[in-house]
């Protein structure tokens, strides 16, 4: 477990001190300049934040003073579990989930977040807990292409669409973020155990903004939501049924994060499929009957994302047009260079000097289809190549 910075642990006690949720710990941050800064701010100071009066100033100011205890106890467990922790505005901190209107103050991680490699291109599947056995298809098949692209698959560690999605992602040798609605000092499901080892085993991370030790609540589950989609370019429904969780993760992804939903239609007459075709029918969801789907649709997020105008572009979920990336012809504005910290990427671009089929660029680099599949897939979201039917070629903006 890597050393607390001083703002993870002051962002730490904040969360732990009675009475302070999301909302009011951000408004004190922004007003006194850290979180450092805000837990030595006096009460008659505290005072000045709206909706916050002399009374609740004072209700702060002893919680803050118990929040060390709490703190120190909370790392000790940590450490104990192998847990680390990950305060908002430090490196590491998935840079999607910071721009959400609420993210978490603090991360509790177990495994491994590689957020500028490995994780830089995540997508949610969510569904049903009780689904069918055509969910739990789909669900592997969705995710184990997706993971096999390089695309790294993020769920809720649930039962049924969840673990379909995360076993899926693993059998592609891909990797996977279960985010779950408890403490990580717990495992929920139970009968998950085994698979939160294999995702914490230099597969995936499981991550939590709840305290080690909050047990599974139905409460926490719609907060854990906007996780799950915040921390992913888009979102892909499978099996919701009419009422299902599922429905408030596109909802939050569409009208709080401005995310992509995708949602795979399921038999017509299925129960298990009715908030899905709901979604699909009213607007909410562009349809997805293969993942190559998903792909393209994630193209665009992903290349902003890439140049570091994820933000500006989908601070306005009603915005319909890009933002300071694409031209009138479509294609990524040559503003950039790309220089892939990737070996084999950059092996491949080299490889380019004409169109080549995957198979070819397979041979001549000496690796596997499937480790050339992941390659093209991050050069092609990052805009350094393009497909020309079966070919595979340099971008113009390169």
């Amino acid at each position: 477990m890597p050393p607390l910075t001083e703002n993870t642990h002051s962002l730490l006690r904040l969360t732990m001190a009675p009475g302070l949720g999301h909302r009011r710990i951000a408004s004190m941050v922004e007003l006194f300049g850290s979180a450092t800064a805000a837990l030595a701010a006096s009460p008659a100071e505290m005072a000045r934040i709206r909706g916050i009066g002399a009374a609740t100033a004072a209700k702060i100011a002893r919680g803050l003073r118990e929040s060390m205890e709490l703190a120190e106890r909370e790392i000790e467990h940590a450490e104990r579990l192998g847990i680390s922790f990950l305060g908002i505005g430090e490196p590491g901190y998935p840079p999607l989930l910071a721009t959400i209107p609420d993210p978490p103050p603090v991360l509790s991680v177990l495994g491994e977040l590689r957020v500028e490699t490995d994780d830089r291109y995540p997508a949610a599947i969510v569904g049903s807990r009780a689904c069918t056995s055509y969910g739990i298809e789909q669900a592997e098949r969705f995710a184990g292409v997706l993971a096999g692209s390089g695309v790294t698959v993020v769920s809720g560690g649930a039962r049924g669409i969840d673990s379909a999605s995360h076993r899926g992602a693993m059998r592609s040798h891909g990797r996977t973020i279960a985010v779950l609605g408890c403490g990580l000092a717990h495992r929920y499901p139970p009968e998950n155990s085994a698979l939160f080892d294999e995702i914490i085993d230099g597969r995936g991370a499981l991550v939590s903004e709840l305290p080690l030790d909050v047990s599974p609540q139905a409460e926490n589950f719609p907060a854990r939501n906007r996780i799950i989609s915040g921390l992913a370019l888009g979102v892909v429904v499978i099996e919701a049924a009419k009422g299902s969780g599922a429905l408030i993760t596109a909802r939050a992804a569409a009208e709080d994060q401005g995310r992509e939903v995708l949602a795979v239609p399921g038999r017509v007459d299925s129960p298990a499929s009715e908030g899905t075709h709901t979604l699909i029918k009213s607007g909410g969801a562009a349809i997805a009957t293969c993942p190559g789907d998903v792909l393209e649709l994630l193209e665009t997020p992903a290349r902003h994302h890439f140049v570091g105008t994820h933000e500006p572009r989908y601070a306005d979920a009603t915005a319909t047009e890009p933002v300071g990336l694409w031209t009138g012809e479509g294609e990524p504005t040559p503003n950039h260079t790309h220089e892939p910290g990737d070996p084999l990427q950059a092996r491949l671009l080299e490889a380019l000097d004409c169109a080549r089929t995957p198979d070819d660029l397979a041979q001549r680099l000496g690796v596997g289809p499937a480790e050339v599949r992941t390659a093209i897939t991050m050069l092609e979201i990052q805009g350094a190549i393009r497909r020309r039917g079966s070919l595979i070629e340099r971008s113009r903006s390169i």
